[in-house]
């Protein structure tokens, strides 16, 4: 059936709602997650890889299967790939609603990548069959108002639902809530959406996915996993083999495209310069837009103490930002060019340096309002760059490559997200150690006055305080930070020996029952004055990285084409205009 086709008097919009219903599920699934991702750690007891992987692994198998997912829904239908991805994606769903461990959600957050991976691509597929020519900008206007929506909906909707804990259900209804849309998205596309299929698709490159998909793994493995294993020598040794297997994969397709075969990438795409140059930009600029996001989240809840709807609430003026300013910048291309996001990298900078300036002013005491400019300022600059980059990135390719142009920006965008994810991790939970010491130290003196002043001797106050600053280090460099080591277990309970102490039998008689309450109060409210100040110290180092990043993101817009061919289509992938995962 070729593109044309569809059904006779049926009208366009229906199919329209039954794709962004669709897009709707996994836009809300992507900004539900990010909130959650803290109650996810501390019920499944995930370490710090783990939830790391929970959004990198989700991006990293949409990322290799999304032009393989658009191309079988050239071949064998649309509607064919657009249900199985939808029926595909709800079940995964179900089965992270399920998970018992940090291992089973990894699993089946990978399978929902690839899930939403044959999906998606079957959207604007769908939208360029179904809507006549002279309403696809009203189309495309629609799918970006379901992005704006599901933005802002995907915080405020993940907190409400963790706050009301249905049914005890803690986490588990950001993913289950996904059943209905899902089941109303398959009933209503076997009744009403058109089935097409291309007339001359592009064959498959399975190959090709197999070599890419082994490259990524071997680049951002090592990345999530390598703190926590103590970074052995085969950690370095996946980063040297992914330079490899990328250098296959060049071979492979080179060879393939002189065959006449259909690559997955279009290596010719890699001589244009212009284009290159929005390549790089998207791997840069998406590397540290979902850092920041898993920064803040992890900063305010697990740092700062926040409930999964007031952290939710507190990036909400990100959000609103982003959406004001892409119609900004949809408006002002015309007329102002290249300059829109230029201006947008400078605003983003601005933005991050703000949040730097907060953090560092507020102090661990900071209440979430004191956020609202600097994050606002934030979504401002990712509105005015997201927005119509895609177009500019396009506008240096010839038509008969824009297909491939297209899938091969969306698939760097979401791989961008997988590596940026690993690399912050390793950013941020190697400083929230290193940054450890530093804060007991600080609390030190404080401790020693309320412990004398409780009753403790002043050596053995000095002793405790040790091995309080023991127990602090250990937590701060554990791979699971809802358990206790068994440094802070000897301290609550105050089971340190005598020997451990350094004191004699007798002096240690003097730490009787009476004085426990007082240390343990001592030692608790310490701990958690520690953690804040230690993840507040953290989030200053972490953000630098996209201050570099967006700072480097700047200087590759001013290598894009200073105008565009043409505008009006679609949004560059799910990641565009929202939080990312």
């Amino acid at each position: 059936m070729a593109d044309r086709d569809r059904h006779e008097g049926q009208h366009p919009f229906v199919a329209l709602a039954i794709v962004l219903i669709a897009a709707f599920m996994i836009l809300l699934d992507i900004s539900i997650v990010n909130v959650a991702i803290p109650s996810i750690q501390r019920d499944l007891h995930a370490s710090y890889a783990q939830i790391q992987f929970v959004l990198a692994g989700y991006q990293l198998s949409y990322a290799v299967v999304l032009i393989t997912g658009g191309r079988l829904g050239d071949i064998v239908g649309r509607k064919l790939m657009f249900l199985i991805g939808v029926i595909g994606f709800t079940l995964a769903s179900l089965l992270c609603g399920l998970s018992q461990s940090g291992e089973q959600i990894v699993g089946f957050r990978v399978f929902q990548g690839l899930m939403a991976a044959l999906m998606y691509p079957q959207i604007f597929s769908i939208i360029q069959v179904a809507i006549p020519p002279q309403r696809r900008a009203t189309a495309f206007g629609l799918f970006g108002a379901t992005i704006g929506l599901a933005t802002i909906t995907g915080p405020l909707a993940g907190g409400l639902l963790i706050k009301l804990n249905i049914a005890g259900l803690d986490w588990r209804p950001i993913f289950l809530i996904n059943l209905p849309i899902g089941i109303g998205a398959v009933i209503s596309a076997l009744v009403y959406l058109p089935e097409s299929k291309a007339p001359n698709a592009p064959k498959l490159d399975l190959v090709g996915v197999a070599i890419v998909s082994v490259g990524l793994f071997l680049v951002t493995f090592p990345l999530v996993e390598g703190r926590d294993a103590g970074w052995p020598w085969w950690t370095y040794a996946m980063l040297v083999a992914a330079g490899l297997v990328f250098a296959i994969f060049a071979v492979f397709e080179r060879r393939r495209e002189r065959q006449g075969k259909d690559p997955l990438v279009a290596l010719s795409l890699f001589k244009n310069r212009p284009f290159m140059a929005g390549i790089l930009l998207y791997l840069v600029f998406f590397s540290a837009l979902p850092a920041l996001f898993l920064s803040l989240t992890l900063w305010l809840q697990i740092g700062l103490g926040f409930d999964a709807l007031k952290a939710g609430l507190t990036t909400i003026p990100f959000a609103v930002g982003s959406g004001i300013f892409s119609g900004v910048a949809a408006r002002l291309i015309t007329r102002a060019g290249r300059n829109v996001l230029s201006v947008g990298g400078v605003v983003l900078v601005v933005g991050v340096l703000a949040t730097i300036f907060t953090a560092h002013q507020a102090g661990p005491g900071l209440n979430g309002p004191e956020l609202i400019p600097a994050l606002f300022v934030c979504g401002a600059g990712v509105g005015l760059v997201i927005a119509p980059s895609v177009n500019f990135i396009l506008a240096a390719v010839d038509t008969q490559d824009a297909g491939s142009a297209s899938g091969l920006v969306t698939t760097v965008q979401q791989t961008g997200g997988a590596i940026g994810i690993a690399i912050i991790g390793v950013i941020f939970f190697g400083l929230i150690g290193s940054n450890a010491d530093q804060v007991t130290r600080a609390q030190a003196p404080t401790m020693r006055q309320h412990l004398v002043g409780g009753g403790f001797p002043g050596p053995i106050a000095d002793k405790f305080i040790s091995l309080y600053q023991v127990c602090f280090h250990d937590r701060s460099v554990a791979k699971d930070p809802t358990e206790n080591p068994p440094s802070c277990q000897r301290v609550l309970a105050l089971r340190a020996t005598p020997r451990e102490l350094g004191i004699t039998i007798q002096q240690m008689a003097v730490v009787g029952p009476r004085l426990g309450q007082v240390a343990r109060k001592v030692f608790t409210d310490s701990a958690v004055a520690a953690r804040k100040q230690d993840f507040n110290d953290t989030i200053q180092g972490a953000l630098i990285y996209n201050l570099v990043a967006f700072s480097l993101a700047f200087f590759l817009i001013l290598l894009l084409p200073k105008q565009i061919r043409h505008q009006g289509g679609p949004p560059a992938g799910p990641s565009t205009g929202h939080q990312p995962e």
